[in-house]
């Protein structure tokens, strides 16, 4: 049985997004999520934008980080806030893994 407060790594699966990226959804509730993002070097996370506000930490690697016209290289450590409706993305320059949180949560990620 799946414990609503706690998250174990074991619990939830990684989701293959194709193009050496994997995505675990961590743990939320009605407010918020956080979610695990893995990337090989050179893959994308392709330019988007969505409704929720979106918090990026990066726990290992370093990434070309684009979110609206403002360009940086983050690396472990780094974090970034994302308002509503901004176009972003980034790429991986060595491989490594993104810890996001989205208020409200991603409904998205959790019908697949």
């Amino acid at each position: 049985m799946k414990n609503e407060l706690f998250h174990f790594e074991n619990e939830n699966d990684w989701e293959d997004l194709g193009g050496g990226v994997k995505r675990q959804v961590a743990v939320h509730n009605e407010f918020m999520m956080l979610t695990k993002v893995r990337f090989d070097e050179g893959a994308r996370g392709e330019l988007h934008q969505h409704r929720h506000t979106q918090i990026s930490y990066v726990k290992s690697g370093v990434f070309h980080y684009i979110i609206g016209d403002v360009v940086h290289v983050m690396k472990e450590g780094d974090s970034c806030i994302i308002p509503g409706n901004i176009v972003h993305g980034c790429e991986c320059i060595s491989a490594g893994e993104l810890i996001d949180s989205f208020n409200p949560p991603r409904e998205d990620f959790l019908l697949k």
